[in-house]
Parts: C-alpha cells; sequence; structure tokens
C-alpha cells in the first residue's frame, strides 16, 4: 500500500517540518507582514501626496484663473474709467469752447453795439454842431442888413462897421467860448459877453424897426430875434459840449441815478426789516426755549427732591456753595457718588449687588458641563485603568501593527470634557500619593 503525503499549512504558509525553528518562521512571517504593510502605507501616502498636489494644482490654476480674470476685468474698468475721463474732458473742453465762443460773441456784438452807438453819437452830433452853426449863420444873415440899414450914414460911412463890430462880437466870444471848453476853461465869461452882444444887437434890431419907417416894425422884430437865436442855440451847443468834457451828468443820467438809490434804499430798508424780523423771531424763539428749559429744570428739582431727599439735600448744599442758580448734571452726579458711592446716577449699592449675583449666575450656567443624555463628557471620558501586560492585543487582527491614523479621524474633546479630564487626573494622582 503506497503511502500518501499530506502537506500541511499554518496561515497559507507551509507548516514548518519537524526539526525546523516555530519562532524564526514567525518573526519571519511578522517581517513579510510588517514590510506588506509598509509598502502598502507607502503606496497610500504616495496616493495621498500625488492626490494632494493633483488638488493643489488645480487649486492654483484656479487660483490663477480667478487672478487673470480679476486682471482682465481691472483692465476692462481702467479702460472704461479712461474712456469716460476722454469722454469728459472732451465734453468740458467742448463746453468750455463754447462758452469761450459765447463770450466773444457777446463780447463782438457789444463792441458792435457800441461802436454802433459812438457812431450814433458822432452823426447826432455833426447834426448838432453844423445845425447851430447854421442858424447862427443864418440869423446873422437877417440880421447883419437891418443893422447896416440902422447904421448906414453918407456923412458918416464909418459907422457901417458898427453891424460888423455887434455880431462880431458874439461871434468872437462864441468861438472863445469853444477854446473855453477844448481846454477844460472858465466858460461864464464868454457866454456872459455873448449874451451881452446878442441883447446889444437884438435892441438896436428892435429900435430902428420900431423908430424907421424904411425897416419896419417886422424887420426889426425878426432882426432882434435872429441876432438873439443864432448865439443862444450855439451857447447851448458849447454847454452840452462842456457838460460831456467835465463829466457832469445829465438829466437823463441823475433821474437815472436818483432812481437806481431809491431802489436800492427800499432794498436796504426790506433787507434791514427782514434782518429786524429774524432777529425777533430769534429772540422770541430763545425766550421759549429758556422757558421750557427752566420748566423742565424744575420739574427734574421736584422729582429729584421727591424720591432722592439725601441726595438732594448733598446736591443742594454743592449748588449753593458753588453760586449755581440751579442744581446742574455735573453737580448731582457728585452728589449721587457721594451718597450712595456710584459713579453712575441711578446706580445703588442693591441694584449693584444684584445685578452682579445676576452677571455671576449666569457666568456659572454658561460654563458649567452638561448632565444627562445630551452630556458629551461621559462620552469621551473612559476608564484610566492600568492595562494587563498577559491581556491580549485588542487591535484589530494586522500582526500588531497599529492601523493609519489621520487628522480629523477623532471626534475633538469638548472643553467640559477636558475640565472633567483634568480633576480625574488630579484626584487619581492625589490617591496615588497618599496610597
Amino acid at each position: 500500500m503506497t503511502a500518501m503525503s499530506v502537506e500541511k499549512k499554518v496561515n497559507g504558509h507551509a507548516a514548518a517540518e519537524p526539526g525546523f525553528d516555530a519562532v524564526a518562521l514567525a518573526k519571519a512571517d511578522a517581517i513579510r507582514t510588517r514590510a506588506a504593510a509598509e509598502a502598502d502605507a507607502a503606496r497610500i501616502e504616495a496616493e495621498g501626496k500625488a492626490e494632494a498636489e493633483k488638488l493643489l494644482a488645480a487649486e492654483k490654476a484656479e487660483k490663477e484663473r480667478i487672478a487673470n480674470e480679476r486682471a482682465a476685468m481691472r483692465l476692462e474698468k481702467e479702460k472704461a474709467d479712461h474712456a469716460a475721463h476722454l469722454a469728459k474732458k472732451a465734453a468740458e473742453t467742448a463746453k468750455a469752447k463754447a462758452e469761450e465762443e459765447k463770450a466773444q460773441q457777446a463780447a463782438a456784438e457789444e463792441e458792435a453795439a457800441e461802436a454802433e452807438r459812438a457812431a450814433e453819437q458822432k452823426r447826432s452830433e455833426n447834426l448838432w454842431k453844423w445845425g447851430a452853426r447854421g442858424i447862427y449863420l443864418v440869423g446873422l444873415i437877417i440880421a447883419a442888413p437891418v443893422q447896416f440899414l440902422a447904421f448906414w450914414d453918407e456923412e458918416r460911412p464909418f459907422m457901417i462897421a458898427a453891424p460888423a463890430l455887434l455880431e462880431g462880437l458874439a461871434l468872437v466870444l462864441a468861438c472863445g467860448a469853444a477854446w473855453a471848453v477844448a481846454h477844460r476853461r472858465d466858460v461864464l465869461p464868454y457866454r456872459i459877453g455873448i449874451m451881452a452882444g446878442a441883447l446889444i444887437a437884438a435892441a438896436i434890431n428892435l429900435w430902428h424897426g420900431l423908430t424907421d419907417p424904411a425897416i419896419g416894425l417886422n424887420a426889426g422884430l425878426i432882426g432882434a430875434i435872429a441876432s438873439l437865436g443864432g448865439p443862444i442855440v450855439l451857447m447851448a451847443y458849447e454847454h452840452g459840449i462842456a457838460q460831456k468834457a467835465d463829466g457832469i451828468p445829465s438829466y437823463r443820467e441823475r433821474r437815472a441815478a436818483k432812481q437806481t438809490k431809491l431802489e436800492a434804499d427800499r432794498a436796504r430798508e426790506k433787507a434791514r426789516r427782514e434782518k429786524a424780523d429774524a432777529e425777533h423771531a430769534a429772540l422770541l424763539e430763545k425766550k421759549a426755549a429758556q422757558a421750557r428749559a427752566a420748566e423742565e429744570q424744575k420739574r427734574k428739582d421736584a422729582d429729584r427732591q421727591q424720591h432722592h431727599p439725601e441726595v438732594w439735600a448733598v446736591a443742594d448744599a454743592l449748588r449753593s456753595a458753588r453760586g449755581s442758580a440751579f442744581v446742574t448734571e455735573q453737580i448731582w452726579a457728585e452728589a449721587w457718588l457721594l451718597v450712595t458711592g456710584c459713579k453712575t446716577v441711578g446706580i445703588t449699592l442693591d441694584i449693584e449687588a444684584r445685578g452682579r449675583a445676576q452677571q455671576a449666575r449666569v457666568k456659572a450656567a454658561m460654563e458649567m458641563p452638561i448632565e444627562g443624555p445630551l452630556s458629551l463628557i461621559n462620552s469621551q471620558i473612559k476608564s484610566r485603568q492600568k492595562r494587563d501586560p498577559e491581556a491580549p492585543d485588542g487591535r484589530r487582527n494586522n500582526g500588531g501593527t497599529p492601523p493609519v491614523r489621520r487628522p480629523g479621524d477623532t471626534q475633538p474633546y469638548s472643553e467640559g470634557a477636558r475640565r472633567q479630564i483634568g480633576r480625574e487626573t488630579a484626584a487619581r494622582k492625589t490617591e496615588e500619593k497618599s496610597e
């Protein structure tokens, strides 16, 4: 009968033949297990590092993408701001140019209007000047023949020069008045001389018209008017020129200035009345505010005197010593501190004690551990009994190699659990020292 050989195995490996060391085989098996575990740990670590690098690379790429997007958005915003700035600057430039053109146009229109006024003044002045001189010449033409007829005498032919003297006297004095105006001299003597010569000539013409039938009343009267009219018109012209040269305002200018002054006086009077009304209203409001403040102070004093007589006595003494009209808030606060010892007005020692007691209770309730089914202390505290050296290893069956632990696998202890562990540790050390 053929003997059959049976292969014996232990844990998947060939069983040791008689005569071999079982301890060596177990050590070898442990080494292989540990090597496999280390290899798995290295592989897991490598995979974790690769995954972490991948995550870091993805995160870095995302950050770069976000940074690029932000940079692009910032660039677009800067471009938009720059475009808006250019548009605003262009609008301001266009507005300034339009305002400048408008100002130039207004200045040109004002200059044209001023030139037109100057031209009109020049034209009217020329008309007035030559009209006055023309009237004087016409008057001379009318008055001179009358005087020639009046002074003609065959026995005394030299008297024919008398009309030239009388009429020429007014003409020369009129030229002197024009010179005085041009050189800013006194014109009154020349005007007096002009009127004296004109009156003499007019009187002679009128006398001869009345007494000489050859001349007649009509010719004498017209001659007298002509002798007076020409110089008067010429003096009126010279008077206007003199006033303009001296800067004397005309009647129209004086009336406009008077009207402007009257309007300014009215505006000042109105402003003065408005200011007086405002000051009166402010005074009334101030008095009303003072009355309200006095009434409020009276109410405060009565209320404090009724409910806090001890503090009121001290406050009233302080007020009297300091010469104050009433108990101010500062005086009341000082009196409250002196009487109650509390800095806060309205707080007494009883209120302060009750408040602090309540605060202590709230603090104790917030810091005490939670007992009962919701407590996290008992679930996180285990007995600290010493482990028996002969007790089997409670870890998983992996050849004694502890499992790989990573951060976050264990929930952290609560604050109450930490305090309880500290108290139990201290009590245990105390018991060990006493034993």
